[in-house]
């Protein structure tokens, strides 16, 4: 399916801003409970992972192959990009991982509070995610058979499932440290605002250089893949339920694969 350039960036638009909306879900959870089991916290967080896993071949790097004519070269350059880009915004962007104490804040040194850092760091992790899916779209309009609107589609659909469990794994620990109900539901949902954002601008990269769609969907699934290992399967680790979480990792990669392989 073929469509026009600004056709992919309402598809765009509208695909991030679901995730946003489902992210935003996760975090109403926190007007409800005050707290959620380190058991299933871990779990959705490794749930998280491999839906992220699962997204980033199927969604990304296998089409990204399929327009290279099976080459392996702009797969391998656009993913390592990914994850260097992702790692220069880790050294510089200020944040905390949640759990995490304030001693521990990486990026450039600031006097903001644990809470702000704490909203940076899950910002880095969602950006991804909208340019993800952003460039999903935006190959709409690029003419290749193997970019089609059912697979763009799954992909929304997979990172805002993720994305429910997600945005609980922010609002909640926020609730922790002392903020609000309503102020942790807030900075929660706020965290996923970054995605469209995110969208607009992969779609916008993919319909102004259409030939470097292999690398940006190469870059996406890096950068995607770079979140993952550094932060949210260490995250889900941390505590006393390490096979939860990994069972989660599982379960989210099979849930994606199935939702790419059949819509797909």
């Amino acid at each position: 399916m073929i469509i026009s350039t600004k056709e992919a960036l309402v598809f765009a638009v509208l695909g991030t801003c679901f995730t946003w909306f489902m992210t935003a879900l996760g975090s109403s959870f926190v007007l409800f409970f005050k707290e959620i089991k380190d058991s299933v916290l871990d779990t959705m967080l490794g749930f998280a992972a491999g839906v992220m896993i699962a997204a980033s071949f199927w969604s990304l790097l296998n089409p990204a192959i399929e327009m290279s004519d099976g080459s392996w070269v702009p797969a391998v350059v656009g993913f390592l990009l990914g994850g260097a880009f992702l790692r220069l915004i880790d050294l510089v962007l200020p944040h905390v991982h949640p759990g995490d104490d304030i001693s521990e804040r990486e990026g450039i040194k600031t006097p903001w509070g644990k809470s702000t850092l704490m909203f940076l760091a899950v910002t880095l992790h969602n950006f991804p995610e909208g340019l993800a899916v952003g460039v999903a779209f935006g190959a709409l309009a690029s003419g290749f058979e193997s970019a089609t609107l059912a697979g763009a589609m799954a992909l929304a659909l997979g990172i805002g499932i993720q994305n429910l469990p997600e945005g609980a794994a922010v609002a909640i620990p926020l609730r922790r440290e002392g903020l609000s109900r309503w102020k942790s539901f807030f900075w929660g949902q706020f965290s996923g605002m970054i995605e469209p954002i995110g969208g607009l601008l992969g779609a916008l990269m993919v319909t102004i250089a259409r030939p470097l769609l292999p690398y940006t969907l190469a870059f996406a699934a890096g950068a995607m893949i770079y979140v993952v290992a550094e932060e949210v399967i260490p995250e889900s680790q941390k505590g006393k339920h390490g096979h939860l979480a990994t069972l989660g990792v599982m379960l989210g990669f099979a849930v994606m694969m199935v939702l790419d392989v059949a819509l797909g």
